[in-house]
């Protein structure tokens, strides 16, 4: 078994080190391509994640803050404005992400409805069955705008 692969299940961190090593110094038949592919893929995988993750968050504060006006606070908007903030950053740093919103959108609202059920106590049927909110314009961060200010 080549070092490398030995490296890469027994010392991840160590294995990471030798690869950048590697490229630095132009030693590419050294490398350990497939599981360098692999991890590189997995980047742009985590990048997804967190856009749904984070779109998540949001959207369930959009419906705690639309279906419980009377219990909104500073700690709600504030975590809206962050995940605007962050949605903003990530679609900035990995453009490419755009085209996927409309799919994350769909996928993290039916977590953010379970979640927001769940935090509320209010029964599911009481929020929208499908994501009221859109990403029109390409702008994911104008969703809370529009949700804040109603």
């Amino acid at each position: 078994m080549p070092r490398n692969l030995a490296d890469y299940e027994e010392d991840f961190y160590a294995w990471t080190v030798e690869q950048a090593r590697l490229l630095r110094s132009g030693e590419f038949s050294s490398i350990d391509v497939a599981n360098v592919a692999e991890e590189i893929e997995s980047l742009g995988r985590s990048d997804k994640r967190e856009l749904e993750s984070r779109l998540t968050v949001l959207l369930m504060h959009l419906l705690k803050w639309q279906k419980q006006s009377k219990m909104r606070s500073p700690s709600w908007s504030g975590t809206i404005l962050e995940q605007r903030r962050r949605i903003a950053k990530l679609l900035k740093e990995s453009p490419s992400l755009q085209p996927f919103i409309n799919e994350a959108l769909t996928e993290a609202y039916s977590d953010a409805l379970e979640a927001a059920s769940n935090e509320t106590g209010l029964p599911e049927t009481v929020f929208p069955a499908e994501c009221p909110f859109t990403p029109d314009e390409g702008a994911v961060a104008r969703i809370s705008s529009r949700a804040l200010s109603g």
